[in-house]
């Protein structure tokens, strides 16, 4: 931080960001000088075949070629290795470093053009090692420009151009944006920034209809997101050198900090033994969840045997027995939800596979067991369903019987109005509890579907009084995510990247060490000079473009406050909380026992994103259902492929 400019504009890594590429191609030039070394020094004086004199000036030029890459190379990693993230100023020299190394590229470029065609038109007679010594010399340069081409891609920033006019930069040079030239200016990049992640989003949703839907969610999405990086200039490496410390920093916190005193039940009922009743229910509710994931899910919970149960009800067509409503492979997806539930077909009331921008799978089931018309709603497993993750602005909810706003998550709201019009406005709960007109109203989901069940009971409330509404891993749950929490998030890492004095290739090294072997989390040195905290709120422009002067994410930048929220307004979780950790020492082999611990929980306590190699996997639905499987039976479960942390695992 900040990112590199070099040939004129800013790029997407920083200037300490070249010592493991830099190590790397190092590494290999090394190996190929020696081995070319090696070849002049056996045959020389005995280049004697047709095109021997073109082969012995090749190996010479190519020799001294490869010294000066190697120069080059050193020179570029040690220089990188050098300050800190917030310090580049012992990193001055690199750009010029950069245009050297660039400058090779050229003579490197024609002498692989030359071995093409000394291979192609010369090498008659040689020794087969000479010229086998020729063509791998020319692959491997042809695979390194192909290599450096992509990764100058990868790195390349459509926002980096830093030639506003030098009129512009003289005005932002004293950080002014209060002048209407410089408000205009940083007006029309944030719209430039706009435009290119709506291009970004389109590029990556191709597949997708242009449909009007399509472009709002695409247009709201890119607005959030280039709002969430328009106050930094963190280059990805800083993000990931920043997770690394504040894992660290909560591991070690987490260590000092004195165990909460348990609740032995909700602080919302005044019923002790209600825990273990609620889990039960919680772990039958789960199985619909997991259900409602398709055959996908099924088959990745069962490698071994779920692809040959379902092989044969998916090549069947759709049968006239029941009712699918859209999606590919239907007779796939509801063969597993059979087979998951052990529901029998005249159990379903209502089933949809459809999937759209905020129109998101559901089914609705007869569960003879509980009594109830249950209703289970899918989570996230589409790329549709990932735009309507994305879609997190706040949007006003109606709810009858409170006075004042209500907000939620606009996506979730979407999914949650749309299914809401299909069961009252299409009478599929009309025509359910016309079959079971006793059975009460269940809802359930996981993750999106988790989100949107409980809007789902929030709406269907006035109507259904005595609903249930089971919600497994919300957002703002497990992965705790939510603008405000990200907000937060980056907040936290420009304060661990801007108070550490190692350099950034040591903090990714030690980082991953301790990711993957364990051990003690490292203190690492902090330093904090009288520098004006207001020179760290950059934007995504670099340091020689737009510099804003404040910044919402990063007011008390040194405090330890909850979050400061801006404009974004902070979710919590609805309803009675329910919190489910590991139990037990937190590294652990593949084959070790695991058991896991619940314990009734408050909204305030999931306000921050907490770092954990397993965050993802103990986001799975089927890590869900097994931990909570855990609890009822009361037996510990082997804990595969890994178990990195003593992660929050799951919050119901």
């Amino acid at each position: 931080m900040p990112g590199m400019v070099a040939f004129g504009r800013r790029w997407g890594i920083a200037s300490d960001d070249l010592v493991f590429p830099g190590s790397f191609e190092l590494f290999v030039r090394v190996l190929w000088w020696i081995g070319t070394l090696a070849l002049y020094t056996l045959h020389e004086g005995k280049f004697d075949c047709s095109g021997g004199r073109v082969l012995h000036s090749y190996l010479v030029v190519l020799l001294i070629l490869l010294a000066f890459i190697i120069l080059s190379l050193c020179a570029i990693v040690y220089v990188s290795a050098q300050g800190t993230i917030t310090n580049p100023g012992p990193r001055r020299s690199i750009p010029v470093l950069v245009y050297v190394r660039a400058m090779l590229y050229v003579p490197e470029l024609i002498w692989a053009i030359l071995g093409a065609i000394w291979v192609s038109d010369d090498s008659q007679g040689c020794q087969p090692a000479e010229v086998g010594a020729v063509i791998a010399a020319v692959v491997a340069s042809w695979i390194l420009l192909l290599s450096t081409g992509v990764g100058v891609l990868f790195v390349f920033d459509p926002l980096g151009s830093t030639h506003p006019g030098p009129q512009s930069q003289e005005l932002l040079g004293v950080r002014d944006l209060e002048s209407s030239q410089g408000s205009q200016l940083l007006s029309t990049a944030r719209s430039v920034a706009v435009r290119v992640w709506e291009s970004r989003l389109r590029l990556l949703c191709c597949c997708l209809p242009r449909d009007e839907s399509h472009r709002a969610a695409f247009s709201s999405i890119a607005q959030l997101v280039s709002g969430f990086f328009s106050d930094t200039d963190l280059v990805p490496s800083d993000i990931a050198a920043g997770l690394a410390l504040l894992h660290q920093e909560q591991d070690k916190m987490e260590q000092c900090r004195d165990p909460d005193e348990a609740l032995s039940h909700s602080p919302s009922s005044p019923i002790a033994e209600d825990l273990e009743a609620e889990l039960e229910k919680a772990t039958h509710c789960m199985q619909f969840a997991v259900a409602a994931y398709g055959w996908p899910m099924y088959v990745y919970s069962n490698p071994l045997t779920g692809a040959c149960r379902l092989s044969r009800d998916c090549c069947k067509t759709q049968s006239a027995e029941y009712d699918i409503v859209g999606g590919d492979n239907m007779g796939c997806h509801f063969s597993s939800v059979l087979h998951s539930t052990g529901l029998q077909y005249r159990d379903f009331i209502y089933v949809s596979f459809h999937n759209q921008i905020y129109e998101i799978p559901f089914f609705v089931a007869l569960d003879h067991k509980r009594a109830a018309v249950l209703v289970a709603i899918r989570g996230t497993l589409s790329l549709r369903d990932l735009l309507t993750d994305l879609s997190a602005d706040c949007e006003n909810l109606p709810v009858e019987g409170v006075s004042g706003a209500c907000y939620a998550h606009k996506g979730m709201s979407q999914a949650a109005s749309y299914i809401c019009k299909k069961l009252l406005n299409d009478g599929i709960l009309n025509q359910a509890f016309t079959i079971a007109p006793e059975y009460k109203l269940v809802i359930t989901g996981h993750s999106l579907g988790g989100g949107t069940a409980s809007l789902l009971a929030i709406l269907l409330r006035s109507s259904f009084p005595t609903l249930q509404c089971y919600a497994f891993s919300p957002p703002g749950g497990l992965m705790r995510l939510s603008y405000p929490n990200m907000e937060d998030l980056k907040r936290r890492i420009l304060k661990m990247v801007s108070n550490c004095n190692k350099p950034k290739y040591r903090i990714l090294l030690q980082g991953c060490w301790y990711e993957l072997f364990g051990g003690e989390p490292d203190d690492f040195p902090t330093e904090m000079d009288n520098r004006r905290k207001e020179e760290l709120n950059q934007p995504l422009l670099g340091e020689e473009s737009l510099l804003i002067r404040s910044s919402s994410s990063y007011q008390g930048l040194a405090s330890e406050e909850s979050p400061v929220h801006g404009s974004h307004l902070p979710l919590y979780l609805p309803g009675r909380i329910l919190h489910i950790t590991e139990d037990g020492p937190a590294r652990r082999s593949c084959f070790s026992q695991v058991r896991y611990r619940v314990e009734w929980s408050s909204e305030t306590v999931f306000r921050s994103v907490l770092i954990s190699p397993r965050m993802m996997a103990d986001h799975m639905p089927d890590a869900v259902l097994l931990s909570l499987r855990s609890l009822t039976q009361d037996r510990p479960f082997n804990l595969c492929p890994s178990s990195l942390s003593n992660s929050h695992l799951n919050v119901i």
